[in-house]
């Protein structure tokens, strides 16, 4: 009994402890907030006190920055004002300006229109005054203006002759020696002349005995062969030899060094023969990217493309009038050169200009054009300079002369192609071209007879003194020259030579 009294005091006890405990933290808590609204007082009238005092000096600061802007504006205004008097001024003289050029202006068209009234009475009586000189004379001012030139002509025809020669003589003269003094240092220069070559299609054996094996068991070697190469194989009666036919030259090249290889092994069947031409092919390639690459190395042309370099490799079995083509085309390029550096042209377009000028040449046989077209189009696939190209392609007149570089590339050709002994040509095309030549010269009228002579080089043409007279004979030697240069194709120059021989015959009895 006593222990529940013990713990009802207990809780009793705990209850009061609690209560208290609550009653002492209110008090505390009570004392606390009087403290803090005090603070909070005390800020409020120190934040009153410095807002009122912030808003003074804010008014202050603003009443100043109101009284300089009134005086910056009344400085502008001012300023404006005086602007607007200024730009007043200014109308009020253009306005005046005005008037006075639209016053000139109308006296300017007043004076147009008086002088178009003048010029159209003068062109009237102009009219008027050839109406009737037409009527007087008969004829038309067409027809006195031809009257009276060829009055002049036949009256003063060796006078007019006379200055033609001289200019003619003197021009001809100082250019003739140039040219000459040029052409002469840029050959003579060139120490490695270039022999006309035609380039063998023969196959030398060494016995007659060969020949069976290279027919083969019912012609299956020789069959086997053509068919590998694409050449056609002629075997004759011809001792110790068998040709070899083809229009491709890299073609026939590869066919001569594979036969000559299977004459050396000595084992020519079909398996063999395709083993060897295609080695051959391989061989012939190789040659060709070499020579390209010596031609563009000797003559100092770079930049060029890879390809171009063995195209250009190509023209080595390709031969034109008996001269190799690519031999052709080095001396050429060396040529042009020369004679850019006396001209002051650029050397080094010239060169590359004249070392592809027959680029063409080398695949003229498969590709449709001319070799001049077929190498204009190799050359701008390839991104070669444009300037190159204009070089190359006018040496046989296809296309006009646009830059110096054409000409020399041109005349260049012409040196080598031209010179003695550059070339070989048949004895029917030498009689054609002059027979060609000599039917120019007859075709004009009052011709009494013509000769071709120098191997071509030279047309003398006789005339009927009777029916032309010597300014015609000299109009008759430039309309032959500019035929022949339209009609026919030729290395160098061709001189034509009129000649009008008049003789007076009296007999003394």
């Amino acid at each position: 009994m006593s222990l529940k009294i013990v713990l009802v005091l207990l809780s009793l006890a705990g209850v009061i402890g609690i209560a208290f405990g609550y009653f002492l933290r209110w008090i505390i808590s009570l004392g606390k907030k009087g403290s803090m609204e005090l603070e909070i007082k005390q800020m409020m009238l120190e934040a009153k006190e410095d807002s009122k005092r912030i808003t003074a000096s804010a008014e202050q600061k603003a009443k100043e920055a109101i009284q300089e802007l009134k005086v910056e504006l009344k400085g502008k205004e001012e300023q404006a004002q005086k602007n607007e008097d200024r730009l007043i001024k200014k109308e009020e003289f253009l306005d005046k300006r005005q008037v006075d050029i639209d016053k000139e202006v109308v006296s300017i068209k007043k004076k147009i229109e008086d002088v178009r009234s003048v010029k159209e009475r003068v062109d009237e009586m102009d009219k008027v005054k050839h109406a009737e000189l037409e009527k007087i004379s008969k004829l038309t001012t067409e027809e006195a203006k031809e009257e009276l030139l060829s009055m002049a002509e036949k009256e003063y025809e060796a006078d007019i002759l006379t200055r033609i020669q001289k200019v003619e003589v003197a021009g001809k003269e100082v250019l003739e020696k140039k040219a000459k003094e040029i052409l002469t240092s840029a050959i003579h220069r060139l120490g490695n002349a270039v022999p006309a070559d035609v380039m063998s299609t023969n196959v030398s054996l060494p016995s007659d005995e060969i020949k069976g094996k290279i027919i083969g068991k019912e012609g299956r070697n020789i069959k086997a062969f053509e068919k590998a190469t694409g050449v056609d194989v002629i075997i004759d009666d011809t001792p110790g030899a068998i040709t070899i036919s083809s229009f491709d030259p890299v073609r026939r090249q590869v066919a001569r060094v594979a036969l000559e290889t299977l004459i050396i092994d000595g084992r020519i069947q079909p398996a063999k023969i395709e083993e060897v031409v295609e080695k051959s092919k391989e061989d012939v390639n190789k040659i060709i990217k070499e020579k390209g690459e010596q031609a563009v190395f000797e003559v100092g042309v770079l930049g060029l493309d890879p390809r171009i370099i063995s195209i250009l490799g190509r023209l080595f079995f390709r031969t034109s009038y008996g001269q190799n083509v690519l031999q052709h085309s080095i001396e050429m390029a060396h040529i042009a050169g020369m004679l850019a550096e006396e001209l002051g042209a650029d050397v080094a377009v010239a060169k590359a200009g004249a070392l592809l000028h027959d680029l063409g040449k080398a695949v003229d046989h498969e590709v449709q054009g001319t070799h001049v077209e077929i190498g204009r189009r190799i050359l701008q696939k390839f991104g070669a300079n444009e300037e190159i190209i204009k070089a190359m392609q006018s040496h046989h007149e296809e296309y006009p002369y646009e830059t110096t570089e054409s000409v020399i590339v041109q005349v260049a050709d012409s040196i080598s192609g031209g010179r003695p002994g550059a070339r070989r040509d048949s004895v029917e095309n030498y009689l054609k071209r002059l027979e060609e030549l000599e039917a120019i010269a007859n075709t004009h009228k009052g011709v009494e007879k013509s000769y071709a002579i120098q191997a071509g080089r030279e047309v003398r043409v006789f005339v009927t003194p009777e029916k032309v007279t010597d300014l015609e004979a000299k109009n008759m030697a430039k309309d032959i020259a500019h035929k022949i240069e339209e009609d026919l194709k030729y290395p160098g120059e061709i001189k034509v030579n009129v000649i009008r021989e008049s003789r007076s015959v009296e007999y003394a009895r």
